[in-house]
């Protein structure tokens, strides 16, 4: 079974994920420029039929690249083993299983909220959610 989390260690985690998640953010839109920056150069050389390309130049960038690519997969990997489902890394949608009446169910979290505030069926996904209730424990307001 998957790890559960209360309303409170949710909340509680909130901002060591956020921070996580932000950084597996970084790391992809990192990875993502040294991408488009090669296959730039790539097709510059197509058109020119070729070119002189200094190679170490290029090969550094495409280690700087794989490293982006390391830091988003290793920070992801570490979110999960802390049990928090990354749904939407682009978006920033973060999922903390809960259970409800004996029944896992997900509370929804997504970059920008101040809190954690909804929540969802696993089948029902994040268009499905919906505001927190009492069913949910104590509703602290984070102000």
């Amino acid at each position: 079974m998957s790890k559960t989390f209360t309303l409170g260690e949710a909340q509680t985690l909130l901002p060591v994920v956020e921070a996580l998640l932000r950084k597996a953010r970084e790391g992809q839109a990192r990875a993502a420029e040294f991408e488009y920056e090669m296959q730039q150069l790539s097709h510059r050389i197509f058109l020119s039929g070729g070119m002189h390309v200094d190679v170490s130049v290029a090969a550094r960038r495409r280690a700087e690249r794989d490293k982006a690519v390391q830091v988003a997969k290793d920070t992801l990997a570490e979110i999960d083993s802390i049990g928090v489902q990354v749904k939407d890394l682009e978006e920033g949608l973060l999922d903390f299983p809960y259970v409800m009446d004996g029944r896992t169910v997900l509370l929804c979290w997504k970059l920008g909220e101040p809190t954690i505030a909804h929540w969802h069926t696993e089948e029902e996904g994040f268009d499905g959610r919906k505001p927190l209730d009492s069913r949910f424990g104590k509703m602290e307001r984070l102000n």
